[in-house]
Order: structure tokens, then sequence, then C-alpha cells
């Protein structure tokens, strides 16, 4: 498919700023949405599959009407994030690009939680174990890379014991955290294979990191997760979520039916979830034992502590 369109009435110092230096706008708006870009004075061509090739025509008229001054990198970025949507199938249900090609909800909830990380800048998922919280927050996050809506995946966990401590693991600090980060890696290793992984890593696509290592940064054009919230205190929950930078995306996701802190410590998630519950652009998804998609008996395990705990309470 060939679009074309022309920008009326002409003005030089607009179309400089939306092509960027050497065209760079431009070529970003490439490859975030595959299609081919070419221009002569205010009259451009875009070439690929209509519904991109629409897209970037509609984007390149949004960067017009705000190209009065220069366009900075991080803006055409952040703009593509909120036009690259996630795909849809016939049914409606997402299409997320992996390795997978299996991959879908597969509760209610899911869909839900799914529907709310594509929708949403921040995303928060409760529930018990085996409800695919991490699993399907890692998979949006391949699927956003493999589509160029953003550069980088990082993602970090609290180096929080649980029942054990690290000083008894032998090597060193990064020998000593890397088994808490282990799922995070098998996520990956699954939705994309070890090759593409170990590429992602080389070229700093891909970042693995305990939560501490957090602290300073700000993660543009990011999609970001951090896992087993529960075991962080909510200083470093505001640490983690003033991170998030232009063009980024974050997924918080946790169980706080197991929460490792020390006894009388308050979860970061569990103060988050109760002091964010209505900031507009933040979604909160709640999974229950309904959502387990492990074997049978995990759902019953998740069942019997919670009416164990309520004939305690």
């Amino acid at each position: 498919m060939i679009l074309r369109h022309a920008f009326s009435p002409l003005n030089n110092t607009r179309l400089m700023h939306l092509c960027g230096p050497m065209d760079e706008h431009l070529r970003t708006i490439e490859t975030a949405l595959q299609v081919r870009v070419s221009h002569r004075q205010e009259h451009f061509r875009v070439e690929g599959p209509k519904a991109k090739a629409e897209r970037a025509l509609d984007l390149l008229q949004a960067l017009y009407e705000i190209a009065g001054r220069t366009i900075s990198k991080e803006k055409v970025q952040l703009m593509l994030a909120s036009e690259t949507a996630i795909e849809q199938d016939e049914d409606g249900a997402l299409v997320l690009h992996t390795r997978r090609t299996d991959l879908k909800a597969r509760t209610p909830n899911q869909s839900v939680y799914l529907d709310n990380i594509a929708g949403h800048d921040i995303t928060f998922g409760i529930g018990p174990a085996g409800t695919g919280k991490t699993y399907l927050a890692v998979a949006c996050a391949v699927d956003a890379l493999e589509r160029s809506a953003v550069q980088r995946i990082v993602l970090t966990r609290p180096a929080v014991e649980a029942g054990e401590k690290l000083g008894f693991l032998p090597g060193d600090l990064t020998q000593k955290v890397d088994p808490y980060l282990r799922p995070l890696y098998d996520a990956l290793y699954d939705l994309m294979g070890f090759e593409r992984v170990t590429k992602a890593f080389e070229r700093n696509a891909l970042e693995i990191a305990p939560l501490a290592f957090m602290r300073g940064r700000t993660l543009n054009n990011a999609f970001v997760i951090l896992d087993e919230a529960q075991n962080t205190t909510p200083e470093q929950m505001k640490m983690f979520l003033t991170r998030i930078g232009f063009g980024s995306k974050c997924v918080v996701t946790g169980d706080v039916s197991q929460i490792d802190l020390p006894k009388g410590s308050l979860s970061g998630l569990v103060d988050a979830e109760r002091v964010l519950r209505l900031v507009k652009g933040i979604a909160h998804t709640r999974f229950t034992s309904a959502d387990v998609v492990r074997h049978p008996l995990v759902a019953r395990i998740v069942d019997a502590y919670d009416a164990s705990r309520k004939t305690q309470a």
C-alpha cells in the first residue's frame, strides 16, 4: 500500500523540524512502524501495510502540527509509544509477537491484564502464584521490543531472602543475586530463545538487575518490569516508580500473600495499591485462584491458605 500526503501551507522550518537532522525522525518512524517514508519538499510518500502506513501519516501530521520548534528524539519516541498499539486478532484478543505462537490470555482476568498493560503507562498485577502475572508482563515487553515500541527491556526484583541469607551463598555479589533473577531469565529464554536473548544482552536491549541498582536512574523508551514487588518497602517502591521516563511502560507484579519482609514491615506493593488507586494512567489487575494456570493443585493450595488466614483472623 502506498499513501501520499502534502503538508499545506508549506513551511520549510516545520518540515525541517518534522524530518529531524539527516531525516532522523523519519528513520525512527520507519523502524518503529515497519514502513518506508520518502519525501520531496512538502510531498510525503509512505509505503507499507495499509494500517501501518495510515498510522505513519497520522503521526507525521501530528508532528507537523507541533513542529514550530525543534522536535526532540524523545518526543518522537513518546508519540510512537502512544501510536504503536498491540495488534488484535479477529476475536479482539491481543496478539503478542514472541516465538510462542500459542501465547494468549487464558482467563478473563488475564485478558483484562493485557488490556491494562496495552492502555496504561503503569500497570499493577497482584495475585497468587501461577496466574501468569510475570510471564505475561515479560511477553508484553518482548512484543514491544519486537515492534520497536521501546528500545530496551529492563527487568528487576528485590533481592530479599525467603528464609535464607545471601551471605551464605557462594561467589561475588553478582553470583549471589543471580538466583533471585533466574525466573526472569527463564521467561525470556522461553519467549525469545537463548540466542536472541544473548544477542539482546550484547546490544544492551536487555537488562536484568536487582532493584537496588535502579536508584538514581531515569529509564526512557524502555519496558520496565518490577517482579516480586511485595518484597519492596514503600520507599523502594516510590524510588522505582519515579525512575520511569519518556516513552516507557512499567508493569509491577507481586503476591501480597507471600511477603518475605521482616515481621511488622509494610509492603511497598500493599502501600502503592492504596496510595495510587485513583491516579490517572495507572491500572490495577487483581488475580484469584481461578486464574491459576499451573497444576490444578496450585489453585487448591492457594484457596486452602486463604481459608486458613480468614479462619485465624
